[in-house]
């Protein structure tokens, strides 16, 4: 009988009356989440995260009761600022590196001062929303004070307190009973950040966020046992297989290698065309001549470029934690340059940016490199044209770069050699020249596209055209490039290893822009129109390739490579190629009749047949192959493995205390 007259009519309006500025917080607190979700990871909605966002509201709201009426409001005003805050800078933060904020991140952003115009190109009004939801919690207030709302809880105040503790407790209790065992194993896994905010909304995945770094930074021995079981049974079943030969096999070995790093180009740019005249015609003409992999697919988390670095070095995974790079540098890793190294070839990198910039200077160390060619070694002059954001520009770098490279082959019998250019850094705003004006043809090698013709500039001064001009210049930059080596006779005796180090960023709007624009209406096409093409998020997500091309002016290797591959799939197909034998790499190599599979820092699983979703628990068929269960299982469970088994690796300096001693092999 007591529980019905507390929800009788007269009652309830009491509560609601007594507690207005309670739920005043509840209910804005709950929009900033809503907000951050659809500007982040989508507007989907999720029971669990309802529940698991109120839970933590009014558990940390009824901490308010313990004030007096008149100071309550300071304390829910600070949540709210610090929520908005902190939304804000997730919003940013996942328009930037496609994460969340995470306390182990917080070293890395010291990188983002030294891109400010990529950051403030991405600020949006949007983001700038949530000011708003501190403003109207003080003119709430104000309309409160004006009513006299304070004075009247004066009588009444013993009964609230007694509710409002009870209440967060209720339903804490719900959403404890609807959260699966596998939901709670899930809090586990550190790579699958937007599952976990999607999920179970900000507030919880803030807090699940911090007891995971204090845990790793507490239980560091349950964690290195754990580590290094999984590290050797790994291993030993992977060691177990006999090597493949294939058609590749030494086919490069005793060569010059220079592996070309290139800023954010990615696949679609391959054979586009604009007024019928191509955007990377260089590029092109490379993709034709030598070894083009159409589906290669950097495996970046929030370390960007110095992540694509490790892992074609390495062959693991990006750090769940952190970034390698900045965190875990100091650890005992078997890089592509220590099996180069070992070969006696001169090792090199070659970058007109701050040597520090991504913590380069001392993880070069670690990864092995004799020398680092760096901004001050270069003649640089801040005033010039030649200087664009983050140092040289793409020609005058290369133009510097030349008599170096030549003193290289002087003195060196064999060098291997990393040059990554720079221009063509978001946000795309080198001034080349291209004309968007006329008869605007595209065609795609991807199979996504389809041609047009308009005579409207639509791609003047917006985000998709600045990036194609940029990118044309860099195309012409490399150009430059190989004629230069060309002439000193720098490409003799070498194999080129070209890729794009990770895609663009480019926003799903810019995509429905460049593939769904009507020249009729001038506007873009409706979903519904037959010639719509696809922009869901599975689309977006495999437009996120990049050309990897290997090619040498001495051989007749013109190919074009379907198989899906990562960026962990490199080292062992180099090292096929160049006649050494690597141990520690996560990937394959791709001329082998393995499948092809790529595992993502975030879960999701990329193979020949299936794009499988961590996020959504679903996946999408890439061809008529049927996909049984088993499969999908299979492929979640290899994603698991692979990226604990990195994640060991790193955390725990696994190869340097473990070794090649892994014993026997159990196959689970």
């Amino acid at each position: 009988m007591k529980w019905k007259r507390i929800f009788r009519k007269n009652n309830l309006k009491k509560f609601f009356s007594n507690n207005v500025l309670f739920l005043s917080y509840i209910i804005i607190s709950i929009l900033i989440e809503c907000f951050l979700r659809v500007f982040t990871v989508g507007g989907h909605f999720y029971l669990k995260a309802v529940f698991a966002d109120i839970s933590f509201l009014l558990f940390i709201g009824s901490f308010g009761y313990l004030f007096k009426p008149k100071s309550r409001f300071n304390y829910f005003l600070t949540l709210i600022i610090f929520y908005s805050a902190l939304a804000i800078g997730n919003v940013i933060y996942f328009q930037f590196y496609k994460s969340f904020i995470s306390v182990d991140l917080l070293a890395t952003a010291s990188m983002m001062t030294q891109v400010n115009d990529s950051l403030f190109a991405k600020l949006r009004v949007n983001q700038f929303l949530f000011f708003l939801f501190p403003l109207i919690f003080i003119l709430i207030n104000i309309k409160l004070k004006k009513i006299k709302y304070y004075e009247k809880l004066e009588n009444s105040e013993e009964k609230i307190k007694f509710k409002n503790v009870i209440t967060p407790i209720g339903v804490i209790v719900v959403f404890l009973l609807i959260v699966s065992i596998y939901d709670i194993k899930s809090f586990y896994n550190p790579w699958r950040r937007e599952k976990t905010l999607q999920k179970y909304g900000l507030y919880v995945y803030t807090i699940n966020d911090m007891v995971q770094s204090i845990h790793s930074r507490i239980d560091n021995l349950y964690d290195y046992d754990n580590s290094s079981l999984s590290y050797r049974n790994y291993y030993s079943c992977k060691w177990k297989d006999e090597k493949i030969v294939n058609e590749y096999t030494n086919k490069f070995k005793d060569k010059n290698i220079l592996f070309i790093h290139m800023e954010s180009i990615q696949n679609f740019l391959v054979n586009l065309k604009i007024n019928d005249k191509e955007v990377i015609p260089f590029l092109n003409k490379l993709s034709k001549e030598g070894i083009y992999f159409n589906k290669f697919y950097p495996q970046i988390s929030v370390g960007t470029s110095s992540d694509t670095e490790f892992t074609i070095q390495t062959g693991l995974m990006p750090s769940s934690k952190g970034t390698v790079f900045v965190n875990y540098y100091d650890r005992n890793y078997k890089s592509m340059v220590n099996y180069f190294n070992k070969m006696n070839y001169y090792t090199f990198s070659a970058h007109a940016n701050n040597r520090e910039y991504w913590n380069r200077d001392k993880m070069y160390e670690t990864i092995g490199y004799d020398s680092f060619i760096a901004k001050d070694n270069f003649d640089i002059d801040e005033d010039n044209s030649d200087f664009i954001g983050l140092g040289l520009s793409d020609k005058e770098f290369f133009n510097q770069l030349i008599p170096k490279l030549k003193e290289i082959k002087d003195n060196h019998e064999k060098y291997y050699g990393t040059i990554i250019t720079l221009t063509n850094h978001s946000p795309f705003s080198y001034n080349d020249t291209f004309d968007f004006n006329v008869n605007m043809e595209y065609s795609y090698t991807n199979g996504i596209g389809r041609k047009i013709t308009s005579s409207a500039p639509y791609l003047e001064g917006t985000v998709m055209g600045n990036y194609i001009r940029s990118s044309h210049y860099a195309d012409s930059a490399l150009k430059q490039l190989f004629n230069d080596l060309e002439k000193n006779n720098l490409l003799d005796n070498t194999v080129i290893v070209l890729y794009g180090d990770h895609e663009a960023r480019l926003a799903k709007n810019e995509f429905e822009l460049l593939y769904n624009y009507d020249p009729i209406s001038k506007s873009i096409l409706d979903s519904d129109d037959e010639n719509y093409i696809s922009m869901d998020n599975y689309a977006y997500d495999l437009l996120r390739n990049t050309p990897l091309i290997i090619w040498s002016k001495d051989e007749d290797l013109s190919r074009e490579v379907n198989k899906t591959m990562g960026a962990y799939d490199l080292l062992p197909t180099i090292a096929n190629m160049f006649g050494f034998e690597e141990k520690y790499s996560l990937g394959h190599d791709i001329f082998n009749d393995d499948e092809g599979i790529v595992v993502f820092p975030n879960g999701n699983v990329l193979t020949d047949n299936v794009y499988y979703s961590v996020i959504n628990e679903e996946y999408i068929s890439l061809n008529e192959n049927p996909i049984g269960e088993d499969y999908i299982d299979n492929i979640k469970s290899f994603s698991d493995k692979v990226l604990e088994v990195s994640n060991g690796i790193i955390f725990n300096d696994l190869i340097e205390k473990e070794g090649t001693k892994v014993g026997k092999c159990i196959k689970k």
